[in-house]
């Protein structure tokens, strides 16, 4: 039970980790491969759903509630938006395997905004977002062994 609830927990910082909502999910994803090392799938696949559908949310932003100004609420630094756009309009579609990167999330919204087709989106950001806590996991375990 304990278990489970802490994986709702990481879940939820995943998430909002991925949105525009200034926050980390690393040291609680860390935390649990320490207290947990025999279960690093299960928290690896919690910790990478959560953080995906986080920028899948970013990305019905960009895509569909620009128009709403649903983006002023949200107040993306104009210069971190210019940056953005410049990475994804210099190197496409696969600028979103950098999405785990902080200035990451911005380029979630951008491709909405330029609607990167959905598909392509979920793919390229599952990788990036899977890959760094599968390292950041690999890590861990070493610090364990």
């Amino acid at each position: 039970m304990i278990f489970g609830s802490a994986l709702f927990g990481l879940f939820l910082a995943a998430f909002v980790a991925a949105t525009l909502i200034p926050f980390q999910s690393e040291i609680i994803f860390a935390g649990m491969i320490l207290a947990e090392p025999d279960r690093f799938g299960v928290i690896l696949l919690v910790a990478s759903v959560g953080n995906v559908l986080g920028s899948c949310l970013n990305y019905a932003l960009g895509r569909g509630l620009m128009q709403l100004r649903v983006m002023e609420r949200f107040r993306i630094p104009e210069e971190a938006l210019r940056r953005a756009e410049a990475w994804f309009r210099r190197w496409g579609v696969w600028s979103l395997l950098l999405s785990w990167l902080p200035l990451g999330d911005v380029l979630t919204v951008v491709a909405g905004t330029l609607r990167t087709p959905f598909w392509l989106f979920a793919v390229l950001v599952t990788i990036a977002k899977t890959g760094r806590y599968v390292v950041l996991g690999l890590i861990t375990l070493g610090f364990l062994g």
